[in-house]
């Protein structure tokens, strides 16, 4: 289930999958998928699973066919390192492309986007820095960029751990203060960063199912 906000006059569903819907734009925005980072560790000689560049893409398709989305806007960190244009890789995203030629592709680039390079431009994605204005929003990958616009970002990839006696769970969250969206990092393989919000943030935590506001008061 998800939660529809208002933000700069525009409405905005925050999605358990960890991203979030602007319905106006029919755009689907994204943070931190890290595309190829199990390749990049494997290539490292470290024994993490393969599969999540097809986890990740699989994610896409179900948001793309719940949604219609015609936009997908990432805000950065779309490949991970420059082990990430593998060939396997770069064949998976390629498909992945073909069968949804008409979904118009950005990526603000992030800081590993700068290691790892921009894709290949076969795959037809539009590369911008930040931040990237479109209406009333600057898309960013850091958080802390200063403009005089509402800021969605990632780079953080936000937890926030849900307490209750002795049982604690971690869970990803969006991270909201006056001006600014922190997205969870949507890509699988990614880790999380537990976060302690200040006064005036508000935590929206996703169970994968359904999205909740946290009471901080």
């Amino acid at each position: 289930m998800s939660l529809m906000l208002t933000i700069a006059n525009e409405r905005l569903l925050l999605l358990p999958q960890k991203a979030v819907y602007w319905p106006r734009e029919d755009m689907l925005i994204v943070a931190d998928i890290h595309f190829g980072k199990a390749a990049s560790f494997r290539a490292l000689g470290v024994p993490v699973p393969a599969g999540t560049t097809t986890a990740n893409l699989r994610a896409l398709d179900v948001l793309l066919e719940q949604y219609g989305a015609r936009h997908v806007l990432f805000l950065g960190d779309f490949l991970h390192a420059r082990a990430a244009h593998a060939p396997a890789t770069l064949a998976a995203m390629q498909a992945w492309r073909e069968r949804h030629h008409g979904v118009r592709l950005t990526v603000v680039r992030g800081n590993h986007d700068a290691h790892a390079g921009d894709p290949p431009a076969q795959l037809g994605i539009h590369m911008v820095d930040e931040p990237h204005a479109v209406g009333p929003f600057a898309f960013c990958h850091h958080p802390d960029v200063l403009v005089p616009a509402f800021v969605m970002a990632g780079h953080v990839h936000p937890v926030y751990r849900l307490r209750s006696g002795w049982e604690s769970l971690l869970l990803p969250c969006f991270l909201m203060a006056q001006q600014q969206l922190v997205l969870p990092s949507f890509g699988a393989f990614t880790g999380g960063h537990p976060v302690m919000p200040q006064a005036q943030e508000r935590v929206f935590v996703t169970s994968g199912e359904a999205v909740l506001e946290v009471p901080l008061s």
